[in-house]
């Protein structure tokens, strides 16, 4: 394997690295049972490409708080 084709490889890892732990937070941080947050965490860490494309389909997402001032509110 020549240089190039291996700074590839270990910039795709590292890629689905990074993916792989802001899937985990955003799943920590959803409004969904307990049971159901570990299952996807433990899914996307054994499987990190499956269980992140998996997530990206079906899985919970992280809630974020809107602004609520009436200034956001104005159209």
């Amino acid at each position: 394997m020549n240089d190039l084709m291996s700074i590839a490889a270990i910039t795709l890892a590292g890629a689905i690295v990074v993916l792989d732990l802001w899937a985990i937070v955003s799943v920590f941080r959803s409004d969904k049972d307990v049971n159901v947050k570990a299952v996807w965490a433990l899914a996307i860490a054994v499987l990190p490409v499956v269980g992140l494309v998996a997530w990206g389909v079906a899985g919970p997402r992280g809630v974020v708080e809107a602004p609520s001032s009436p200034e956001h509110s104005k159209g």
